[in-house]
């Protein structure tokens, strides 16, 4: 069944793992970023992982309850786990220096793998989108892997703050 799950998978969407894989590989050398990239790619994950949610369960407020769950989860019990460590803040460039770390792939590619595992249980049973326990765990799920990026960005961001006291918006 597996392979036959594969097989029906619209070739667009091994187009977009291989951007994201090549996207997160990119993540693993150092790098200099700005703060309107470090606040905009958690934002644009938040959404797509909604986006993720609405269209697999429509306004259910379970989902929408897990992925708020996931996101506040992240935020207040994995902060420091996902801190960038060694990275520094720049005032004459207005830059963060991130050093290179795997864990941004690993999101990418978790994030990735729930949108397909998602998509594949409920087009193998569509009946799975009124499932309550399904729809919040899926939802739990979405929120954890965005607020994993939202917290990572929230530190560096703070970093920059607490560096000479800048002001970062």
């Amino acid at each position: 069944m597996f392979t036959l799950i594969v097989q029906q998978t619209p070739a667009w969407v091994w187009g977009l793992l291989a951007a994201l894989t090549a996207f997160g590989l990119s993540q693993t050398r150092d790098r200099e970023v700005s703060l309107v990239r470090i606040t905009v790619l958690p934002l644009v994950l938040m959404a797509l992982s909604a986006s993720g949610v609405l269209t697999a369960f429509g306004h259910s407020p379970v989902a929408f309850g897990g992925w708020g769950a996931g996101i506040g989860a992240a935020l207040v019990f994995a902060r420091n786990a996902v801190a960038v460590r060694g990275a520094s803040w720049s005032g004459q460039t207005a830059t963060l220096h991130v050093p290179g770390s795997w864990l941004p792939l690993a999101l990418l590619l978790g994030l990735f793998a729930t949108k397909y595992f998602v998509g594949a249980s409920l087009a193998l049973n569509p009946a799975q989108a009124t499932d309550t326990l399904f729809a919040g765990l899926c939802g739990l799920a979405y929120g954890s892997f965005a607020g994993l990026f939202l917290a990572r960005s929230m530190s560096l961001r703070s970093l920059a703050k607490a560096s000479n006291g800048l002001r970062t918006t």
